[in-house]
């Protein structure tokens, strides 16, 4: 199957769902600059996949998707350390958590394959 919008790539439908977690979890926090990091770094990661995409390049594609993974590692990190700075659901830090490894794999096969 040939990938004709950003829109259809996996990692990419993964991240936005991700980036919408992310902004509902934080969206009342006070600690502004840790929230506004892991929105960024949460936005970052679809916004590579899509840029990416659109260059029409599979080597350019590629270095935005290693651009992604990388945000998709600084969202994990951020999110191990979100327990002990905020007063935040746990359970849905779990499933943010275990959401962007998902997406880092995906990114890894989708690299592969280019």
């Amino acid at each position: 199957m040939k990938i004709e919008r950003f829109e259809d790539i996996i990692a990419w439908q993964k991240s936005k769902e991700l980036t919408i977690g992310i902004f509902r979890l934080f969206e009342s926090s006070r600690d502004f600059g840790f929230r506004d990091q892991i929105r960024r770094a949460s936005v970052s990661i679809m916004n590579n996949i899509a840029e990416g995409f659109e260059r029409k390049s599979n080597n350019e594609f590629k270095q935005f998707l290693f651009t992604a993974k990388g945000s998709c590692a600084e969202v994990r990190s951020m999110l191990l350390v979100a327990p002990e700075l905020h007063k935040i659901d746990q359970s849905e830090i779990r499933r943010l958590f275990t959401l962007s490894e998902e997406i880092s794999k995906i990114l890894s096969g989708l690299i592969k394959t280019l």
